[in-house]
């Protein structure tokens, strides 16, 4: 299923997207709910909001303006470096144990969403990346076993103020100002992707401008490794929310000399079979 959480004239609703038509499960089935939250923790509740697609109320995609996958998700992990030629532009060594770090909730905001460029720093970056959302939580989960707790994947845009990112060796700061890492709009389960969303193309762009491109596969630990890593020091929970890395081509490490995003710009992060992730950038104080 292609699922989608969004507003209609305010009103909050789950639907499944089938082209560019959506059903609306929660008016189907209201215990749905206004967000992903009660799917993600019910495999029973997900198979009857299934049954119901396509039985009538479908609207138009474009008529729906999107929010949070999940309102206020149990947590967004994050890996740092996770493809080869990003660790080289950034400097970095290749590491043998993923770098990894955490975002707020007041952090991340819905595609479409304006991303604010902070008024104590112009050095806001761009880097897409592809998310999962954990269905069934557990501890030390083997990496045979990862991906049958994966209830979906979607698109990340993990913006880094980098002069903050940089200050320290935590990275904390710059990966923390409010309203820079956008969400969605779409969450696609695992059966209609390759195993683990490997071997997808990963891009982002401003206009015709194109910033990073290259393949989920290039990821060096993949979903299912990632999961096994991560579950070792927390209990994963349905609805936690793990992003993967990006890839090449952010935006500190052009040449000859920095690509950061500013306002007026819309930049757009696209995941082949998931969708794109536009978000408008603004000053703040204008939002």
């Amino acid at each position: 299923m292609r699922l989608l959480v969004g507003t209609v004239q305010g009103t909050p609703s789950v639907y499944a997207v089938e082209g560019g038509q959506a059903t609306n499960l929660t008016d189907l089935l209201p215990d749905v709910g206004t967000d992903l939250a009660r799917l993600v923790a019910s495999p029973e509740l997900m198979a009857q909001a299934k049954s119901l697609v396509g039985n009538g109320g479908a609207i138009a995609v474009e008529d729906i303006t999107p929010a949070l996958p999940i309102e206020k998700p149990t947590a967004v992990l994050c890996m740092g470096l996770n493809y080869i030629e990003h660790i080289k532009e950034g400097g970095y060594d290749i590491p043998d144990y993923p770098a990894m770090f955490v975002r707020t909730n007041a952090s991340i905001m819905a595609a479409g969403a304006p991303m604010v460029r902070p008024n104590c720093s112009e050095t806001l970056d761009y880097e897409a990346e592809l998310m999962l959302i954990i269905g069934k939580g557990g501890r030390h989960i083997s990496e045979a076993d990862a991906l049958d707790h994966v209830f979906g994947y979607t698109v990340f845009n993990d913006g880094s103020v980098r002069e903050y990112q940089r200050k320290t060796h935590q990275w904390t700061p710059g990966k923390n100002f409010d309203s820079t890492g956008a969400i969605g709009p779409y969450v696609v389960t695992p059966d209609e992707l390759p195993a683990g969303a490997t071997d997808l193309k990963i891009e982002s762009r401003v206009g015709e401008e194109v910033l990073q491109s290259s393949n989920t596969s290039n990821m060096i630990w993949s979903a299912a490794q990632t999961i096994a890593i991560m579950s070792e020091f927390t209990t994963l929970q349905a609805g936690d929310h793990i992003a993967l890395g990006t890839p090449p081509g952010v935006g500190h490490a052009k040449k000859p000399k920095p690509r950061w995003l500013v306002p007026g710009e819309t930049v757009e992060i696209e995941i082949e079979g998931i969708g794109i992730c536009a978000s408008p950038v603004v000053a703040e104080g204008d939002v």
